[in-house]
């Protein structure tokens, strides 16, 4: 029940322990939110000093003047405060202070009026300056830490106490204490039940800001974790999939896709598992890094999208993910470079990476396969089995790129194919015709 009644409140809670770069992230946010409430504090404390200056003085010329020393010392608290914040040294205890001396400041100069202008005590307590409280309680909000919202409140409330007690007291007794509205308006008597009133506004709307900011702070506290949980997903995944997974409007669900004429491409390491056992498990993990981090930049330079790797193998598609137009060519492009880049390349370890492509263009199937729990999202359907049978074949008759009929029709323009005859490629009782730079 005290469970249900704390999530109805402030919302529903973060994990009980954030991975340390979360913490990481959210602290570099209130860095940031410490430097925009001291450029907010500074121009508040110079606002104070220009009407300070341009209003009319009554008092006499003898005696302390509190207010400008009171904004002197506040200003030189602030713009020390503001260096501080840019120097992410700005501890708890400092920005406790920092609260204190906001509220304190503004009480000081509540204070002061009844002097500056030759006044009952009481007068002050009708100064529409009270009503800045509320802009320094919200200031605290900019941190998105709602103890610090709770503190200025407080400060508030019995800063405001005080201020009505020594009215009190000044005015020995309750010679200024008045029970008629009118009177209080018209005078410069005191109404308890004003006052009380007062207080009683400052303690809710800090509460009210403070539930209000624990339930932002739970929820900029997921978002921050879902956002770098999207971007550690982008390093395993294509980041074009990733986000089309993090942006989809609903949630993806088992079956989930959309038809589209694309190009499919798989690649292979030629004499992979003979490569693999002169190797140490870290060898060959090295080399296959190196490799994969080749490839991509040639498969990125011609706007293809790794949707899945297979160990040695590769998945990539062309206009499935994203746009282009020119994806047969592009996929075609692709292969070339990576036979070249292969062929031109001793990788770690002495390693030479022959790569086989297999190519087809034709109607696929983008979307998520597998159980509500486990999902993978990739391209399927019988365009995508042929182009990773295609790859198989290169064996066979001793090339490195095949294509199929479709994918040569799209750019026989551009490069000189070879006619291989017709396959049956396993599976399929249909031949299909196959070509080879």
């Amino acid at each position: 029940m005290k469970n249900n009644i704390g999530q109805f409140l402030f919302g529903k809670p973060a994990q009980d322990r954030l991975p340390d770069r979360v913490r990481d992230a959210i602290a570099l946010q209130q860095q940031d939110s410490e430097k925009l409430i001291g450029w907010v504090q500074l121009l508040l404390v110079t606002i104070f000093a220009a009407l300070y200056t341009v209003s009319p003085k009554t008092f006499m010329n003898t005696g302390i003047h509190p207010v400008p020393w009171a904004l002197g010392l506040y200003f030189l608290f602030t713009f020390t405060r503001l260096a501080l914040s840019y120097r992410g040294s700005l501890s708890n205890w400092f920005l406790t202070l920092s609260v204190i001396a906001d509220i304190g400041l503004l009480m000081v100069l509540i204070w002061s009026f009844h002097i500056q202008y030759m006044q009952p005590a009481s007068f002050y307590l009708k100064a529409p300056t009270m009503i800045y409280v509320f802009i320094f309680i919200s200031l605290r909000t900019l941190r998105f830490d709602p103890r610090y919202i709770l503190l200025a409140g407080a400060t508030a409330a019995i800063g405001w106490l005080i201020l009505v007690f020594y009215v009190i007291w000044s005015e020995r007794g309750e010679s200024m204490v008045t029970r008629d509205y009118v009177t209080y308006l018209t005078s410069n008597s005191i109404l308890i039940g004003a006052e009380i009133d007062k207080i009683i506004a400052i303690v809710l709307v800090s509460v009210v800001l403070a539930i209000a900011v624990s339930r932002a702070q739970r929820s900029f506290t997921r978002a921050v974790t879902d956002e770098i949980a999207a971007s550690e997903l982008s390093r395993f995944i294509s980041p074009e999939v990733a986000a089309r997974i993090t942006h989809a409007s609903q949630q993806i669900k088992p079956g989930d896709g959309e038809a589209a004429r694309a190009t499919v491409m798989f690649t292979d390491i030629e004499g992979f598992s003979g490569v693999s056992e002169k190797l140490s498990p870290q060898e060959l993990a090295a080399m296959l890094n190196e490799y994969f981090a080749a490839t991509s930049n040639v498969i990125n330079k011609h706007g293809g999208v790794i949707t899945q790797f297979q160990g040695d193998a590769m998945l990539i598609t062309f206009n499935a993910v994203k746009p282009d137009p020119d994806h047969a060519l592009n996929a075609v492009r692709t292969a070339i470079d990576i036979t070249r880049l292969c062929a031109d390349t001793t990788f770690c370890h002495g390693g030479k990476l022959r790569t086989r492509c297999g190519i087809n263009t034709g109607d696929i199937v983008i979307g998520a396969i597998g159980s509500e729990n486990r999902l993978t999202f990739t391209v399927h359907g019988d365009n995508v089995n042929i182009a990773a049978r295609l790859e198989q074949l290169n064996k066979q008759y001793g090339s490195y790129i095949l294509a199929t009929e479709d994918t040569v029709k799209s750019c026989e323009e551009e490069f000189a194919w070879q006619a291989r005859g017709e396959v049956t490629v396993r599976g399929r009782e249909t031949p299909t015709p196959i070509f080879s730079l």
